[in-house]
């Protein structure tokens, strides 16, 4: 039996579009590891740490010379491969490049603090390289909601981020939480969580329904105040964010396990359609499709 050369240290994650992508850790975990919403870079074995270059690097020539034409997609993982330096993320890129040639995507998650050391002529450099698509965990546009949940942003950092990833031509993916805000700030957080995609126009747009697998406590200890929206808040969040996005081009899934909703469409052109779906949930819960609750997850 055939061994994958990589060294994984569990749990790995991967955005759900990865599926079919070798992921490929050049960290451990993720380098800021500090907001009290997130669950997945928590456990002790995934300090944050990079790689040791050379060990990524035979990983690679490894890789091409058991699955020489299998690879087509590549994802950087752990938490953050953009906390590399432009140096170094260069030198595993034309690896790739070299001993995978069939490689047609590498991406990574992409903390927007990591751009900011990074020139829109360093970006470009790397979108030529092969590096084309960012996931963004923006969550939030609102700077209160940010602030309570230990994000390390603010509205402007993460559309600073945005917009360099945009002039460098890098594809961005963006994930908002839905719900992140509670109660109390539930309109603020859609309304700036929308904004900060009007402004930004990023090509995908996402979000996710926050949960707390391992309980709430966490999370309570900076927010707690918080209140969760039961399922017709999410519903009326959801709608808000809708009405308030004017997106000219931007392909919008809220299909994520965690959803109970699923919406899929491309903004603007299919907003209308999107409102409407909504609305039926809202005012038709009983007639509308929804995801059972022990379907729903991480």
């Amino acid at each position: 039996m055939t061994t994958i050369p990589i060294r994984y240290i569990s749990p790995v994650f991967r955005p759900p579009s990865e599926a079919d992508s070798l992921i490929l850790p050049v960290t451990n975990g993720c380098s800021w590891n500090k907001c009290t919403y997130c669950e997945m870079y928590t456990a002790p074995q995934k300090k944050f740490a990079v790689r040791d270059e050379p060990e990524i690097l035979e990983s690679i020539r490894q890789i091409g010379k058991q699955y020489p034409d299998q690879v087509q997609r590549v994802f950087l993982g752990d938490g953050d491969a953009m906390a590399l330096s432009t140096r170094r993320l260069m030198t595993l890129l034309q690896s790739i490049n070299e001993h995978l040639p069939r490689v047609r995507r590498i991406s990574s998650y992409c903390l927007p603090r990591n751009v900011r050391n990074k020139t829109v002529d360093e970006l470009k450099e790397l979108r030529y390289a092969g590096l084309t698509l960012a996931y963004i965990g923006a969550e939030s546009g609102d700077d209160e909601v940010l602030l309570k949940v230990n994000k390390g942003e603010t509205f402007e950092t993460t559309r600073d981020a945005l917009d360099k990833l945009g002039q460098a031509g890098i594809t961005r993916s963006v994930m908002l939480l839905n719900g992140l805000g509670g109660r109390l700030h539930s309109r603020q957080h859609a309304q700036n969580s929308a904004h900060l995609a009007n402004l930004t126009q990023p090509e995908f747009l996402a979000t996710l329904v926050v949960s707390f697998p391992q309980g709430e406590d966490r999370f309570r200890k900076n927010y707690p105040e918080w209140e969760p929206l039961n399922q017709m808040g999410l519903f009326a969040e959801m709608e808000q964010v809708l009405q308030t996005l004017e997106l000219k081009r931007t392909v919008f899934r809220s299909d994520h396990a965690s959803n109970w909703l699923v919406l899929k469409g491309v903004l603007g052109a299919e907003k209308h359609r999107l409102l409407q779906e909504v609305a039926h949930a809202i005012n038709h819960p009983a007639a509308t499709k929804l995801r059972a609750e022990w379907q729903r997850g991480l």
